[in-house]
């Protein structure tokens, strides 16, 4: 008797950090993978989940664009796609008015608008079927003002609401939507958004192959969000009662420039 094919999972931001190890904790569940991110790194990565069984196609693209979005979409020549895991996300430090706009654009572009275009896409075709899992990478930095990550904090409080709204839109179609809210992780995402001077950057951080596991776990059993971490949990549980004043001066101490020298 032929083998059923393994489930195909879609997995962006794929080459490091917790999108690597979501790759990762997918190869060992039995799916393949096409994988993407906007750096060469990603072929290397794909070799480590080649090496864990999966059948792996590695993009190179950049979500923040509708061409990157349309390449990696149509890398599944139209295999169905069981799994959309968006992670794909950039951060950005320091002051606003201090940014450059551009980097500014590509925040909003990569973690906004080429995220959604991408679910809006397969999600699509998910309903047609009648099935399919969507995780969206979140982040519990979206439930406070983000007073140096304001740019930031504002796209994850996006994905955290776009995230329910399209759930509940979805309900009763075979399509289930979780929201994974990590807290800060162990990944290049601090240095790369320029905060390595910072409380929060310089701090201890959550291991991102636990944060990949508690998301993969929660699109598994269909849960509508899921917060890694018992210290996040209670960060949440917090800022659902405590003023958004209270909570931007909060996160200016965490996130302002040179606070991780004092």
């Amino acid at each position: 008797m032929p083998t059923a094919p393994r489930p195909l999972a879609m997995v962006t931001g794929a080459s490091t950090g917790i999108g690597f190890e979501l790759a990762r904790v997918c190869a060992r569940n039995g799916y393949d993978l096409i994988v993407a991110a906007d750096e060469p790194r990603i072929h290397n990565a794909a070799e480590n989940f080649r090496e864990l069984g999966a059948g792996v196609e590695a993009i190179e693209a950049d979500l923040a664009t509708r061409e990157g979005v349309d390449r990696l979409h149509a890398a599944a020549g139209g295999r169905p796609i069981d799994a959309l895991l968006a992670n794909a996300g950039r951060g950005l430090g320091h002051g606003f008015l201090d940014q450059p706009f551009e980097d500014v654009r590509r925040v909003i572009d990569t973690n906004v608008t080429g995220t959604i275009d991408l679910v809006q896409k397969v999600a699509r075709d998910m309903r047609a079927r009648g099935r399919g899992r969507i995780m969206l990478t979140g982040s519990i930095a979206g439930f406070m003002p983000g007073t140096y990550q304001a740019v930031y904090n504002g796209t994850k409080a996006f994905i955290d609401s776009f995230s329910f709204a399209l759930r509940n839109e979805l309900k009763d179609t075979g399509v289930t939507v979780t929201c994974l809210m990590p807290g800060p992780t162990d990944t290049e995402f601090f240095e790369r958004a320029g905060m390595m001077d910072t409380k929060v950057g310089t701090a201890p951080k959550d291991d991102p192959a636990m944060v990949a596991e508690t998301g993969f776990q929660a699109m598994m059993k269909g849960e509508g969000d899921v917060v890694s971490g018992w210290k996040n949990k209670l960060a949440t549980m917090l800022a659902t009662v405590t003023p958004s004043g209270t909570l931007a001066e909060q996160h200016r101490k965490m996130a302002e420039p040179g606070s991780g020298r004092s």
